[in-house]
């Protein structure tokens, strides 16, 4: 057994590390686009968006869809999903560890209040 947590996929960490796949995902937060128009409004070649748009379908973040001589990319939710429950995981964790403190000070200041 590996010991890796289910819901967490590494590939979507790995695939928005790079800065212009995080670009392209940032864009399609407002919705779809054509490959031409992340292109454009990114700055970048078509066959640079191109091999970023495969990482980030690859991966599973994107799905395109053909329409007439032009593809389509929109976010997919799933790893989004994914990746929110592994934050709030993480978020649970940290709100126990403040609880445990806050009894623990408590449980020092009524020791010996002169402390605080």
């Amino acid at each position: 057994m590996s010991g890796k947590k289910p819901g967490m996929d590494r590939t979507t960490l790995s695939a928005l590390a790079e800065p212009n796949r995080m670009d392209i995902v940032e864009l399609l937060r407002d919705g779809p686009l054509t490959v031409g128009e992340i292109a454009g409004r990114l700055g970048l070649r078509q066959p640079q968006v191109s091999k970023h748009l495969k990482v980030l379908s690859d991966s599973g973040i994107l799905e395109g869809k053909a329409d007439a001589n032009r593809r389509i990319y929109k976010l997919r939710p799933e790893p989004f999903e994914a990746l929110d429950s592994w934050v709030k995981s993480f978020r649970r964790s940290m709100e126990e560890r403040f609880d445990h403190l806050e009894a623990y000070l408590r449980e020092l200041q009524n020791k010996d209040p002169s402390s605080f």
